[in-house]
């Protein structure tokens, strides 16, 4: 195994297997509750300008398209995760070799995945709609809407792929800095192809493709300039069959749990269109601010997930405990203030998306019973983030499958069925969350001693 060479870290890295943890563990997820954040404003900027300038109808259309993507890409990104899992343990261990040919094969597999992509969107947009039972005046726009977005499919691949080479590392400021960028020049664009050139849900879709191609190549010039073992040279692109192979296994699972969350809320949004369009607007609205609270609990998902794995790779199991504790106790607290806060604001939040009374009070409704008990689900996102730091990541998915997934689908046909109100129906996101996290804590036990026994056995053998 070729060994790292000695060399000064850049000042963007963070090293995660010495010294104490609480302050890397902030270090790193501030920059990347940060991104996240920015990377909602996307969404947001194209929600707000469409809710203020284009009307209820063209905001409900760019709702009602959420669910649909995030199924269609969920997978494919999943590799990301495992990309970023690989990278972070060779980088641990010290091994340049297969670290380099790791990144290669992740930023080859990106554009590959985001081209695929393209194509699937376009062809699945409209019959996915129907199918989900979109309001038919909302269905034109929203089939639109998609359609676009699904062209910038590979920029937004490869910004994926490269932000997660560097978080790997322990670099989350660089991303941070694109995505600002980024950011800055979707809303002017927003504001532009809207309010300008009157291209409605168009042109919210055209600007956020745009912005998403800048970030894109931001992140791209960042790795080919780097002088560390993740170095990107576009003349050793290509797709080594071992490391994606072994990004698959720990991705495709990753992958499959997020599609899994994404089919729940597809028959969710199908449940909710069946109130009408106000009640479709008032969801996206309290989702897209609850969502920026999710992002905030994510960075210390990420975190577990980074930490764990680099520190698995160094051979160092103990920290590990340590780092589940810190990223529970952080991640759960950010959801707990920011959670119980954006409810507190809800009426003042989104009226910045619509100033209809009833989609307020819809969006209000929502934010009542999922907002408030957001720290559930961050505490189960760094429960996955340490499972699959550790290489377990088909574990969280069967969880999730059979509590996110299952379990909703099961409340949907039979107590939603039963009491057919929307409240029924968002109670079941906060109790699904809570039994997927103690399930979760329950197979980090059991997975991390199947490794102490693993590696204890291993010493054994080598000191024969």
């Amino acid at each position: 195994m070729l060994k790292l060479p000695l060399r000064k870290r850049s000042s963007y890295e963070i090293d995660m297997v010495n010294g104490p943890l609480l302050g890397k563990i902030f270090r790193f997820a501030l920059p990347l509750a940060l991104s996240g954040i920015l990377q909602l404003l996307f969404n947001a900027a194209d929600i707000v300008v469409v809710g203020q300038f284009a009307g209820s109808t063209a905001l409900a259309a760019v709702g009602a398209t959420g669910a649909i993507t995030n199924l269609i890409v969920t997978l494919f990104m999943g590799i990301s995760v495992g990309a970023n899992v690989l990278i972070a343990q060779y980088y641990g261990a010290g091994n340049r070799r297969d670290l380099n040919e790791t990144v290669h094969t992740a930023i080859t597999a990106s554009l590959v995945f985001g081209v695929a992509l393209v194509g699937v969107g376009i062809a699945l947009s409209r019959p996915m709609l129907t199918m989900m039972d979109t309001p038919e005046k909302v269905i034109e726009q929203a089939t639109l809407y998609m359609r676009i977005y699904f062209v910038g499919m590979p920029v937004l691949m490869l910004y994926n792929f490269g932000a997660a080479v560097l978080r790997a590392v322990g670099d989350t400021q660089r991303p941070l800095y694109f995505l600002l960028i980024a950011g800055v020049i979707n809303v002017i664009l927003n504001l532009f192809f809207v309010i300008v050139c009157h291209l409605g849900v168009a042109g919210v879709a055209i600007a956020t493709v745009a912005s998403q191609a800048v970030s894109a190549v931001l992140v791209t010039l960042c790795l080919m300039k780097s002088d560390g073992p993740y170095r990107l040279e576009l003349k050793r692109l290509r797709i080594k069959k071992d490391k994606l192979w072994k990004m698959a296994k720990i991705g495709l699972p990753a992958g499959i749990q997020g599609a899994s969350f994404s089919i729940s809320n597809v028959l969710i949004q199908s449940s909710i269109n069946s109130f009408g369009d106000l009640a479709v607007a008032g969801n996206t609205a309290g989702a897209n601010i609850e969502s920026f609270v999710s992002a905030a609990m994510d960075s210390f998902s990420q975190a577990a997930l980074s930490f764990t794995g680099q520190n698995l790779g160094a051979g160092k199991l103990k920290r590990i405990s340590r780092i589940m504790l810190l990223c529970l106790l952080l991640g759960s607290g950010m959801g707990l203030l920011m959670g119980v806060g954006g409810y507190f604001a809800a009426p003042h939040l989104l009226g910045i998306y619509s100033s209809d009374p009833e989609v307020i009070r819809f969006g209000v409704q929502r934010m009542s019973t999922v907002c408030v008990f957001q720290l559930l689900g961050g505490m189960m996102g760094v429960m996955v983030g340490v499972l699959r730091g550790m290489g377990a990541s088909f574990v969280p998915m069967a969880i999730t499958i059979s509590f996110v997934c299952g379990f909703r689908v099961i409340w949907i046909f039979t107590v939603f069925s039963a009491f057919p109100t929307l409240t029924v129906l968002y109670a079941s996101y906060p109790i699904t969350w809570g039994l997927a996290a103690v399930c979760d804590f329950i197979c980090y036990l059991l997975v991390k001693r199947h490794i102490v026994k693993k590696r204890s056995k291993a010493l054994e053998e080598s000191a024969v």
